[in-house]
């Protein structure tokens, strides 16, 4: 993350730009990390002021799965994506994308947020012993993401090796 900007102007987060207002909430709740109802909540306070910006639902889903809350980091993947596929003009449903689907380089915000967040995705299913969502997720990867800009072959690697 950059240093705040004290003028105003949008902060770049992983997943985009956060305005000043939203990148100082989640700092203030990475700091209250220890502190989980209020570092969950002025996480929530973040994504109720600024419902697409997607470094909020990064945060967000991260910040569950660290606290091994599975079922809520995969529910805001889920809205994440939604999220992203909306600002990317792309379907939200990854079963139905392909190659051809949109424009998903590395510099297409939205997009990487999408391809990164469905790597967060199939990590979490498999933790949550979901292997076969998880390939499923994988797979969709490998087609829209070749070059493997976002690492999903660790994920494929650690889900070779749970029985």
């Amino acid at each position: 993350m950059k240093s705040m900007n004290t003028i105003g102007d949008p902060v770049d987060l992983f997943g985009g730009e956060a305005s000043p207002v939203i990148a100082q909430l989640l700092q203030d709740a990475a700091a209250a990390y220890q502190q989980t109802s209020r570092a969950e909540a002025i996480l929530w306070s973040a994504q109720a002021i600024s419902p697409t910006c997607l470094p909020v639902y990064f945060a967000l889903y991260k910040f569950y799965f660290y606290k091994f809350r599975l079922a809520d980091a995969e529910k805001v993947a889920l809205m994440g994506l939604a999220t992203a596929a909306q600002k990317g003009g792309f379907s939200p449903d990854w079963s139905q994308l392909s190659i051809q689907s949109t424009n998903w380089s590395p510099t297409e915000e939205p997009q990487h947020f999408y391809l990164f967040t469905i790597k967060a995705l199939a990590f979490i299913r498999l933790r949550l012993g979901r292997r076969a969502e998880s390939l499923a997720l994988l797979d969709k990867l490998r087609e829209l993401d070749p070059s493997d800009t976002v690492g999903s072959s660790v994920i494929r690697d650690l889900a070779g090796e749970v029985i």
